[in-house]
């Protein structure tokens, strides 16, 4: 009898160490990405500049008075506090945050640009836009350096992740996974296989799934984030379980437990 009762507890146990394993696999993300090749996802890398985007754009030089013509009424003493900010070995000097002018980008994709007139923005990256303007200020100040950023680029995070809610990410990149950390990552009952990534372009609402788990994410058009994504992330099988279950259930569990022990001590002591 005992023998047959510790050949059942070894495979028990034997089942529930296959168990964990498996679900910690499950809990690891892009899980084959050593048979994927990360550089075909730099195409999808550049997000483009959309219709009500706003662009900080900062011009600065060695001499401040000669760009203030293309940065409106912004003031010389605040460019130069701003560019000092920008260089130097400061803790946070990839944090830092650029200020200056913004300008909307119209509903043909045009921005009003002073001294360089209209600038058309369709279809370009924030880093081809940045050069664009270096080229064309470049014809009126020598080597000139200029600071372009998306003031407005935002994305929510929705489901079950640590932390819901909206987020905005100042230098105007950002992956899926760079979402994610800003929501303190999935929880338990996170669905990691089936993220559904919501996205409005250019009037156009469309939508993709992320598979967490496949390194194949990377090549996704969704893995690079754009300006008002929303990620939803669904409930997993345990959380769906764990809320059909009565609340009571593991209190009637518990009881059970007992009144099991109780009668196998009163069986013992009559078979004594």
């Amino acid at each position: 009898m005992k023998s047959k009762i510790l050949g059942i507890f070894f495979v028990f146990l034997l089942i529930s160490c296959k168990v964990k394993e498996n679900a910690q696999n499950d809990l690891n993300y892009m899980q084959n990405i050593e048979n994927v090749a990360v550089e075909s996802s730099a195409k999808n890398s550049n997000s483009t500049i959309q219709t009500g985007d706003q662009l900080v754009v900062l011009i600065t030089a060695k001499d401040m008075d000669v760009v203030k013509p293309f940065n409106q009424n912004y003031s010389s003493s605040e460019m130069i506090q701003t560019n000092s900010l920008a260089g130097g070995n400061t803790p946070n000097q990839g944090m830092t945050t650029i200020s200056g002018p913004t300008y909307i980008v119209d509903s043909e994709g045009n921005i009003d640009f002073p001294v360089l007139g209209k600038i058309d923005t369709k279809g370009k990256s924030l880093v081809e836009f940045k050069n664009e303007i270096k080229d064309k200020v470049s014809q009126y100040v020598i080597n000139p350096t200029i600071s372009v950023r998306l003031a407005n680029f935002k994305i929510t995070v929705l489901g079950e992740v640590n932390k819901q809610g909206d987020y905005t990410i100042s230098n105007g990149q950002a992956t899926i996974l760079n979402a994610l950390g800003l929501a303190g990552d999935l929880t338990m009952y996170g669905k990691r296989t089936d993220i559904l990534v919501i996205r409005t372009e250019n009037g156009t609402v469309t939508h993709g799934k992320i598979n967490l788990q496949d390194a194949n994410l990377i090549n996704s058009p969704y893995f690079n984030l754009k300006q008002g994504d929303a990620i939803i992330v669904p409930s997993n099988k345990a959380r769906d379980l764990a809320s059909k279950q009565n609340p009571n259930t593991a209190i009637y569990l518990t009881a059970a437990s007992v009144v099991v022990t109780a009668l196998a001590v009163v069986v013992g002591l009559f078979k004594k």
